[in-house]
């Protein structure tokens, strides 16, 4: 059976188990279209968590970007993680408690003001289409990878798919079919792993593999690693940290608070019976997550490893990589190296005419020194982060039904977060703005309706943004995570450990944050107000706030959120009473409300 026919196989089933789901639990109320009845048991809500959490960025890009930065790239792992500790401590057990549908119909009820509801909505809206442009533009790259589809007509199926699912089964739908996606996507990336740390190490488990010696050598495979990667002028795998320190530290504090702060991530815990629910599933979800997680740096070695193998065989026998005829021919180049090609997110470009690829950091200017002396003129491999995870059982040679597997995983971790997020733009456009500010008496099959339809038109702008990705958002997910931490994480602290917090702060608070962040980034990308005109000038060049990255500026905007609400609130009239009782009750670690969604 061809490696294309496994493919074909795979994903196949995959989908068809998804839309069965679809079919069986479709939404027949609010609540199960919101919050799939309130009823969802906790290790299953974990699950679909997981799956929901886990996205493109971290199937397909995060052990790729572990594996080109080496050591810094933990601050994905340590933002990522953490964020779900926050949620699991601070934010879960209550925003059950509170017993709403979703994050802004929280705010506008804490913060007694529908204008709260709408700036929440607001920020929501930014942060949740910011962040699906990455989810769609990686379900078009895994189509066109895997089953031998143009970009768009991959988009085009994944929003099909996304849409049987979604439409008509709502958070109960998506529920259900996020655990078989959650069982889909991580037997799809461990299978892999143990097989290619077993022939690496001889050790079955990846995360210990990591650790291990070569297969038949004396040396560590993070010791040869860091030989292979600072005799080709790269920084030491295990040490290496891109940037300052500052902006490794602001960057895991962005990814963090905005994981606590993203609104289909949150939506989650309102799906369970009970508060003790809520923080139970936000513990297995972190478990769940964790077997992925853990095993990503041991992916991301190993798979650098490989492709350094296979452009310089000698690194295997220890020998000297910048010599003249070191890096392999490129018309003896591997099937995998030519299949990939053809995506564009694998280029070779002959620069000095010796027909070999030459992989290196010709930054280096004493590596490139000593290159130009072998006659080399440049790197000649542009590796897309992307493609590491896929691309990595080819580059092992694994078996046909390995290389499906991880097809279907990849698209599943795309098309679940996917779902996740449409269904937070939907309930924020139908539940919070239709019904909580435009249309109070609409009834429940009215609302009903109004999700579906804001459903289907989320669906479509976001396969319009994964067909024409704007430049600025494009590159990573990391700013959905500043815009998030920016302007809904403060508003929700603020909003249950902070009793006296008035509706003009929180409101100050959220659009100031909001607005930094956004400067910030767009400035940085030369896309401020008129497309094409650079603006660096306006904030003195780039990186120009203490050398941090616009991905990283998210918790920058966080803290002036929280400095710009309290000084509002010192100056505006406190909450009223009834208000400041609510936020007592809510944080009596006790009981809960009953959801019921009502404005």
């Amino acid at each position: 059976m061809s490696v294309q026919a496994w493919i074909y196989l795979m994903v196949g089933l995959s989908f068809s188990l998804y839309i069965g789901i679809a079919i069986w639990s479709r939404a027949g109320s609010t609540a199960e279209y919101y919050v799939a009845g309130g009823q969802v048991n906790p290790v299953m809500n974990g699950m679909a968590t997981a799956a929901d959490w886990m996205s493109a960025a971290s199937f397909i890009s995060m052990a790729g970007i572990i594996s080109t930065m080496g050591y810094g790239g933990a601050l994905f792992l340590m933002g990522w993680t953490g964020g779900y500790v926050l949620l699991a401590m601070l934010l879960a057990p209550y925003l059950r408690k509170f017993g709403k549908f979703t994050v802004p119909q929280f705010i506008g009820d804490r913060f007694y003001s529908k204008s709260a509801a709408v700036v929440a909505v607001i920020c929501l809206l930014v942060a949740s289409i910011t962040y699906i442009i990455g989810q769609m533009t990686g379900v078009g790259v895994a189509f066109s990878r895997f089953l031998n589809v143009s970009n768009e007509v991959g988009i085009y199926v994944g929003m099909a798919i996304v849409f049987m699912y979604a439409v008509f089964g709502g958070m109960k739908g998506i529920t259900y079919t996020q655990v078989a996606q959650y069982v889909v996507l991580i037997i799809a990336y461990t299978v892999p792993a143990i097989f290619i740390s077993l022939m690496l190490t001889g050790n079955p488990i990846p995360q210990l593999g990591l650790g291990s010696k070569l297969a038949g050598s004396d040396l560590y495979l993070l010791e040869r690693l860091d030989q292979i990667v600072t005799d080709l002028g790269f920084g030491k795998y295990t040490t290496s940290v891109p940037g300052s320190y500052l902006n490794m530290f602001m960057y895991t504090l962005s990814l963090m608070i905005g994981t606590a702060g993203l609104p289909h991530v949150i939506m989650r815990f309102f799906t369970v019976p009970k508060v003790r629910d809520a923080r139970m599933s936000a513990g297995w979800a972190l478990v769940f997550i964790a077997i992925l997680y853990t095993t990503a740096p041991a992916v991301a070695a190993m798979a650098r490893y490989n492709l350094l193998a296979t452009v310089y065989p000698a690194a295997l026998e220890n020998k000297p990589l910048v010599a003249p005829d070191q890096g392999i021919r490129y018309d003896e180049r591997p099937d995998w190296f030519k299949r990939w090609e053809q995506t564009g997110l694998l280029k070779f470009s002959d620069k000095n005419g010796d027909g070999r690829i030459q992989h290196y950091n010709d930054k280096n200017a004493a590596l490139q020194a000593k290159a130009e002396q072998v006659g080399w003129k440049g790197n000649e491999l542009d590796v897309n982060a992307d493609i590491i995870v896929m691309a990595n059982p080819e580059i092992a040679m694994l078996p046909g039904w390995v290389i499906g597997l991880v097809a279907a995983g990849a698209l599943a971790a795309a098309l679940s977060t996917a779902a996740g997020l449409l269904l937070a733009i939907s309930s924020a456009i139908s539940h919070d703005l239709v019904k909580g500010v435009f249309k109070p008496d609409l009834d429940e099959k009215g609302e009903l309706l109004a999700g579906r339809i804001a459903m289907v038109v989320a669906i479509l702008v976001a396969g319009y943004l994964g067909l024409n990705p704007p430049g600025f958002a494009a590159g990573t997910v990391a700013l959905a995570f500043g815009i998030a931490a920016s302007s809904l994480f403060p508003a929700i602290m603020m909003g249950i450990f902070s009793k006296k917090m008035n509706k003009e702060g929180a409101i100050a608070g959220m659009l100031v944050g909001l607005f930094v962040t956004l400067f910030y980034v767009f400035a940085h990308k030369g896309i401020f107000f008129i497309k094409g005109t650079e603006y660096l000038g306006l904030i003195g060049g780039a990186n120009s706030f203490f050398g941090i990255t616009p991905e990283a500026f998210g918790s920058v905007g966080a803290i002036v959120n929280f400095i710009v609400a309290f000084i509002v609130d010192k100056f505006t009239k406190e909450p009223p009473a009834h208000i400041q009782e609510l936020v007592e009750n809510v944080r009596v670690p006790r009981g809960s409300q009953v959801i019921k969604g009502a404005h």
